[in-house]
């Protein structure tokens, strides 16, 4: 008996240290892609495999297959990134903005694929919040895209995919995440606003797609 209880709180520390190692990095991802530089996705791509984990413990097996995702997200930013400091005088490269009909078509059609793979998640498998993961896990897909693309309005993306996160994290008592996803809130609106201010400031930019 004593044994098992070891064992159970040893496999306790590890998992919420492991969350906290790559809560740390998620966050020096969003500080990071906030201020524009390229290192927000090397630590991207480290707090995807811990997060991949952690998903995958907990029973969020939307968020898992997230994670694997936004390992490939990581490469494929810091290429676009990479590509875009070179085609620009501006050391951090141009941002780009859609025009809002783009924006609600988007939506529409990310919100029909979240609602397929949460009727999916929940009918197949034994997810927790399966129509709710699904939603959070499709916008956060289309988002990070618009972040490698440097959209300027996928600050406003993360506003939401965050708080409705803050809520699912809680009630799985994932409490570092959870207090992660409360400051990611506060990141994304500020983060908007900055991106916003450079967009203005640059000379004019073709629409990125």
């Amino acid at each position: 008996m004593n044994e098992l209880l070891s064992q159970a709180i040893a496999q306790w520390q590890l998992m919420h240290s492991l969350e906290l190692i790559a809560t740390l990095l998620a966050l020096a991802y969003v500080v990071l892609a906030l201020k524009q530089s390229l290192w927000c996705w090397p630590a991207a791509l480290l707090s995807t495999v811990l997060f991949t984990h952690i998903m995958w413990q907990s029973a969020l097996l939307s968020d898992a297959l997230l994670q694997l995702y936004y390992a490939g997200m990581a490469l494929y930013g810091w290429w676009r990134w990479q590509q875009l400091r070179q085609s620009a005088p501006d050391a951090r490269g141009p941002v780009y903005e859609w025009p809002w009909q783009r924006h609600a078509l988007l939506v529409a059609v990310t919100a029909l694929a979240g609602v397929l793979l949460g009727h999916f998640m929940a009918s197949y498998t034994a997810a927790d919040f399966a129509y709710l993961d699904a939603q959070t896990t499709v916008f956060s897909v289309v988002a990070t895209w618009l972040v490698a693309r440097k959209l300027v309005s996928n600050w406003l993306y993360w506003v939401v995919i965050d708080a409705v996160s803050i809520y699912v994290y809680a009630e799985k008592h994932l409490y570092f995440l959870t207090g992660l996803f409360m400051l990611y809130t506060v990141i994304a609106i500020a983060g908007y606003f900055i991106w916003r201010s450079h967009y203005q400031q640059q000379p004019a930019v073709r629409l990125s797609v």
